[in-house]
């Protein structure tokens, strides 16, 4: 079976909230969830907010990111989360 390579986005409340921390909790998470956390990106949104990129590799058997994405929405100061990619790899 092949892996897949996902980059969730994930929004803050507000520009003043600790990205860190956010991205501590979302690590902690996605790697319950049986997967892989890779890069992490803070990219500038507007007015002073950014977002917490996360790239984490899973087992495709896994299926949908549904479930993990609710987690995720549930942290403190999390305003929204959104996969922007995914990509098979094989190997």
């Amino acid at each position: 079976m092949a892996s897949v390579v996902i980059t969730l986005r994930i929004m803050p409340e507000a520009p003043d909230s600790d990205l860190k921390a956010i991205e501590n909790k979302a690590t902690e998470l996605i790697t319950a969830h049986g997967a892989k956390v890779g890069k992490v990106t803070i990219s500038p949104i507007a007015f002073g907010l950014n977002s917490v990129d996360l790239m984490f590799i899973m087992d495709e058997s896994k299926g949908s990111t549904d479930a993990l994405e609710q987690l995720i929405a549930a942290i403190p100061h999390v305003n929204g989360v959104e996969v922007t990619d995914v990509r098979r790899t094989i190997g």
